[in-house]
């Protein structure tokens, strides 16, 4: 007899262990579709996890509830509902039937079959947790299990039973109170166990995204009912949550609705292109733009919005491929018609248009570089003269001066400031920039301040003897100047340009300037195959610039090819023998500064000793 009983106790661990083996192997399988770049791949890993969990589930529930198998039971449950809930995009009622029948379980387990059938969902949790009190182990897993109910609750508007679930589980203080996100705020779910079976997401995890939806669905209904400081204050709560870019754009447009009600236009218009450089998802922030522009008087801005959200409604966005867990928008509603999320259809976004200005025409090319609504100006086109300086060049100015005065860690703020304000006027998918490369003879408009920015930012990081930081900053400025092309030479007569004063001619010297520094610090890191390749692409970008043509000089006397070092001298004495052209243009103060510190200090000296050597 004794035998027989040691039997059966070996054979219950064995099949635990096998259950438990099968749930971690089908939530890592969960974990490979999520990370799966193959929609269909994708969808057919995670349907068979689903299958298994399944599967695994009723092999469990087929047999009497034990408090020793209870927790894996509970967190199969608990991985089933969160993959099946993700595959759907919402929960379900059969989830919640999947959630009752994991907490009769519990109290099976305690004798309470009857009292059980006594109970409403919210009875069951009641009393399961009671029991969880006398069974501590049972504790981590129906925490789990009740962070599943709060967002089936909470997609189901049944706050009432929410709020009692969480007074339950938060042991403080704030018990008693009714203020949801306190209360969310409050709980503490038991971590758990390094040996505890794996989980698709763990109960901290589903707190985070609830604190994060509620916040973001109270503040969206008190701005709606015009509770604005109220709305303000669950708007900030949300946006420092666990807040995706898609859903972030969304919270910070109704955080510049709410401000623009508020009486605060300029606070309101930062959110806005904050919404803008979060991601593709311009139709919301596009249309608060046309409203705050209005109620300022700014005409020519709010068309020009309202041509933009056009545009921007024409395209057909690719849906990103979802996680395999509760997100935050996965218990959001649909935006309503009087949220201000909610921005229409092409067709009423061109009937609001025409409405404004009836000789617009909606047909317009899609511009990617958004208008620089932190500007008082209407739009990014300024003129080619403009009578003083712009805001972004005094910033340019300023971090010239500091690096010019020794105070490069200051310049390298005044960069980052400049960038937090700039950096959405650059193209944000490439795929739409061809796009509207292809529909327009107008190549889009890079800023040259962008580009001097990061020019500026590697000056700095130079002189705090930080290369490797510097060439990076000196590539991203020419990557973004090489997306500046010149404009089609047929559309008209000689340009400005030409006569010698345009931004033309500001990207000719602002590449000259990035190449050379980049291959002033490939020099000093001891490449001197890479900084060739910089300087002779420096010569070509500008034959006359001689400051390049000395760098060149130097690196091929290095690398011991006379010949072309010879070839190259020559041209530069006959280049000094000419009559020099008066060039009438000039440049931004901060580009002086810039060429200033790449002119080679030695030029008379090398001269002397290419003329006394035998390389000629």
């Amino acid at each position: 007899m004794e035998m027989s009983t040691k039997k059966m106790g070996t054979s219950h661990v064995s099949c635990l262990d096998l259950w438990r083996e099968k749930n971690d192997q089908l939530v890592r399988q969960a974990k490979v579709a999520q990370d799966s770049s193959l929609p269909l791949r994708r969808q057919q890993l995670a349907q068979d996890a689903l299958e298994g969990l399944r599967g695994l589930l009723c092999s469990l529930q087929g047999l009497p509830a034990t408090v020793s198998v209870l927790p894996l039971e509970l967190t199969v449950i608990c991985n089933f509902i969160t993959l099946r809930a993700n595959l759907a995009r919402g929960f379900t009622e059969d989830l919640a039937q999947d959630i009752q029948q994991g907490l009769e379980r519990v109290l099976e387990t305690q004798g309470q079959l009857e009292a059980r059938l006594e109970h409403e969902l919210w009875g069951l949790w009641d009393a399961a947790l009671r029991v969880s009190s006398l069974l501590p182990e049972l504790l981590p897993a129906l925490h789990h299990l009740a962070g599943l109910q709060a967002a089936l609750w909470l997609t189901t508007n049944r706050f009432g039973d929410l709020t009692l679930l969480l007074q339950t589980l938060t042991v403080s203080q704030s018990s008693a109170s009714e203020d949801m996100l306190l209360l969310l705020k409050s709980w503490r779910p038991p971590t758990e166990e390094s040996d505890a079976p794996l989980t698709l997401q763990n109960a901290q995890g589903l707190r985070d995204v609830l604190l994060t939806a509620f916040a973001c669905r109270q503040g969206l209904q008190e701005l709606i009912t015009g509770s604005l400081p109220k709305a303000l204050s669950s708007l900030h709560e949300a946006a420092s949550g666990l807040c995706p870019r898609s859903l972030l754009v969304q919270v910070y447009t109704a955080l510049g609705t709410c401000l623009r009600k508020m009486g605060s236009p300029q606070r309101a218009l930062l959110y806005l292109v904050a919404a803008l450089k979060e991601g593709s998802t311009w139709g919301p922030p596009l249309l608060e733009a046309s409203r705050l522009y209005q109620q300022l008087g700014n005409i020519a801005a709010e068309i020009e919005s309202l041509e933009l959200l056009v545009e921007a409604l024409s395209i057909t966005r690719i849906p990103e491929a979802h996680q395999l867990l509760i997100e935050v928008e996965l218990l959001l509603p649909r935006p309503d018609p009087a949220s201000p999320l909610h921005c229409g259809t092409q067709s009423q976004a061109k009937y609001l248009l025409a409405s404004r200005c009836p000789s617009c025409s909606p047909e317009l090319p899609f511009p990617l570089l958004m208008p620089p609504l932190w500007c008082d100006s209407a739009s990014f086109s300024p003129p080619p003269c403009p009578p003083g300086p712009c805001v972004p060049e005094l910033f340019l100015e300023a971090a010239a001066a500091l690096i010019q005065a020794g105070r490069a860690q200051d310049a390298l703020t005044v960069c980052e400031e400049l960038l937090s304000r700039t950096s959405f006027l650059l193209p944000k998918r490439p795929r739409l920039w061809e796009d509207a490369r292809r529909r327009t003879k107008e190549s889009p408009h890079c800023s040259p301040w962008v580009s001097a920015t990061h020019l500026l930012q590697g000056q700095a990081w130079v002189q705090l003897g930080a290369q490797k930081e510097a060439i990076s900053e000196y590539s991203r400025c020419l990557e973004l100047l090489f997306r500046a092309t010149p404009k089609d030479k047929e559309q008209g007569p000689a340009s400005i340009c030409e006569q010698g004063c345009t931004s033309d001619m500001a990207l000719q010297q602002l590449q000259t300037a990035a190449l050379i520094s980049r291959g002033l610090e490939w020099v000093a890191l001891g490449q001197d195959t890479k900084a060739l390749q910089d300087f002779l692409l420096s010569v070509q970008m500008c034959p006359g610039n001689q400051d390049a043509s000395y760098h060149l000089l130097q690196t091929l006397r290095r690398l011991d090819r006379r010949d072309e070092a010879t070839a190259l001298w020559r041209r530069l004495e006959a280049q000094t023998e000419l009559p020099q052209e008066n060039t009438a243009w000039s440049l931004p103060l901060y580009l002086e500064t810039c060429l200033g510190w790449i002119c080679p200090p030695d030029r008379e000296t090398l001269r002397e000793e290419f003329q006394t050597s035998g390389d000629l």
